[in-house]
């Protein structure tokens, strides 16, 4: 499921990057109980969410790719 990978995803490049939940909440101007709620895959983010996370954490919009 790609709700899946993209909390995978996301987790493992905000760990790469060691930022907290809170700290790439504030650097991508999100709430940070909705990345918190995206790690868990609770929703579906929006390719701008996606977008907005992507820059603080230096990696492409394409978090929801399946690199395994």
């Amino acid at each position: 499921m790609i709700r899946d990978t993209i909390a995978r995803n996301l987790r493992q490049a905000r760990e790469a990057r060691e930022l907290s939940q809170e700290q790439l909440s504030f650097l991508a101007n999100v709430d940070r109980s909705y990345v918190g709620s995206l790690e868990r895959r609770e929703y579906n983010p929006t390719v701008e969410m996606l977008e907005k996370l992507a820059v603080p954490l230096r990696v492409r919009a394409s978090l929801s790719q399946d690199d395994g």
